[in-house]
């Protein structure tokens, strides 16, 4: 077995261990294995039940507080195996420093990192501190209540919401919602082509409500997306790019960006797409098959998410990527949705056929219909070229037609 995030080989006993210690107890369950070196091989440790009490001596006098573990010896080939608990009691230190791993590397969290770990650790997340300012005005707020709900605002709907408390006032996920306050909110970008640097038009729509800056990009998309076709007597709404899909795409963004963030979400429209970066990875517990099916929904922003799902924006929380792709079902172009650990990325084509694509690119996508391979396998099936391929392939991912996964020789590409 390789290491991973979650598993470290040690071929002997030293101090460093002890970052990796943190690591496991601060951000998830994790195991060192003594006795084995970094290309797997089985070493042993001599002495492994003295080799325990010193594990025991380190662990218990130089991270604090001390994580839960557990010490088990293997006597047949004296392997120790150290398996620490992701603990309650965050941030754990180790010389006055929280870590966390990155693959198989254990590094020193940031600032903003050490903060949420102190936040999780007294049970807090972001959304509940009391906010920068507490003389806020709610006029949007207020509308959208009045027009979706026939509520007027008040105390009481302020402090149902979650929205305010009696012991520190409005709280962050107000101000978030206030008409005005201090945090990024959504640049907007429109570009003339699809590979090129022309800038058509740039806006810019932060310090004010998440409801207002929702409200603001949706008339931006409705401006370039959408357009008005006269079947008989009728007047028809035709969407180049699926309203539902850009909805959800940016609530997503909205409801579940790391707000403690900088940067401002990114929405980029081309002729052919439009991308909506959100700043932060997926919510701690939740992984990319839980994402994609919808099937869970860890909330990082729980009130702002309920006050958008009471404000009837959405349908079902966890519903909003299943949505999006259904939304294409039946287009020969797909969403695209790329997960990093800084940023999630949605991807949304224009609805269309095959019709558009070249003899080649139907060629590749025809030959990898219902298949996931690598780009060698896809060359010699079409009888392409090795360069041409991949020029292809990576064209049609970027149109939405194929999806990628992995990463070096491990990298394959399925049709969607």
């Amino acid at each position: 077995m390789k290491e991973s995030s979650t598993l470290e080989y040690r071929e002997k006993i030293s101090s460093t261990f002890l970052k990796t210690a943190c690591a496991f107890a601060n951000y998830g369950t994790g195991r060192i294995v003594f006795g084995v070196d970094y290309l797997g091989q089985v070493r042993g440790i001599a002495d492994p039940v003295a080799a325990c009490l010193d594990l025991e001596r380190r662990l218990n006098g130089s991270i604090e507080p001390v994580p839960d573990y557990t010490l088990e010896v293997n006597h047949k080939n004296s392997l120790i195996t150290l398996t620490i608990s992701e603990g309650p009691r965050k941030p754990y230190l180790y010389k006055a420093k929280a870590y966390k791993r990155n693959d198989t590397a254990t590094v020193e969290v940031d600032p903003v990192e050490l903060r949420r770990l102190i936040l999780q650790g007294r049970h807090f997340t972001f959304e509940e501190l009391p906010a920068t300012a507490q003389d806020l005005k709610f006029s949007f707020l207020s509308q959208k209540l009045q027009k979706e709900l026939n509520l007027q605002l008040s105390q009481d709907i302020f402090k149902t919401w979650e929205l305010f408390n009696d012991e520190v006032g409005f709280n962050q996920a107000a101000e978030l919602l206030a008409d005005n306050n201090s945090f990024p909110g959504i640049e907007a970008v429109r570009f003339g082509e699809s590979t090129s640097n022309i800038l058509y038009s740039r806006a810019l729509f932060d310090h004010e409500s998440l409801l207002k800056q929702y409200d603001d990009v949706l008339d931006m998309y409705r401006q370039y997306y959408q357009h008005e076709q006269i079947n008989g007597s009728l007047r028809e709404c035709i969407s180049t790019i699926p309203e539902e899909a850009f909805r959800d795409a940016v609530i997503n963004a909205l409801v579940h960006r790391q707000w403690d963030l900088p940067g401002s979400i990114q929405v980029t429209m081309f002729p052919d797409r439009i991308e909506v970066v959100s700043p932060g990875g997926l919510p701690l517990g939740e992984n990319e098959h839980l994402y994609r099916t919808g099937g869970l929904s860890i909330l990082r922003n729980r009130i702002v998410s309920n006050v958008f799902f009471r404000l009837r924006l959405f349908e079902n929380l966890g519903a909003g990527i299943p949505r999006i792709c259904e939304c294409y079902r039946d287009s020969a172009a797909k969403p695209v949705f790329n997960l990093d650990v800084d940023s999630v990325k949605v991807t949304l084509p224009l609805i269309s056929s095959q019709a558009g694509l070249t003899a080649d690119e139907q060629k590749v996508l025809s030959d990898l219909k219902g298949r996931s391979l690598p780009s060698s396998a896809v060359a010699a099936a079409t009888g392409f070229g090795k360069s041409k391929t991949v020029a292809i392939l990576k064209r049609l991912v970027t149109q939405g037609y194929v999806r990628s996964s992995g990463n070096g020789r491990g990298l394959r590409y399925t049709a969607q």
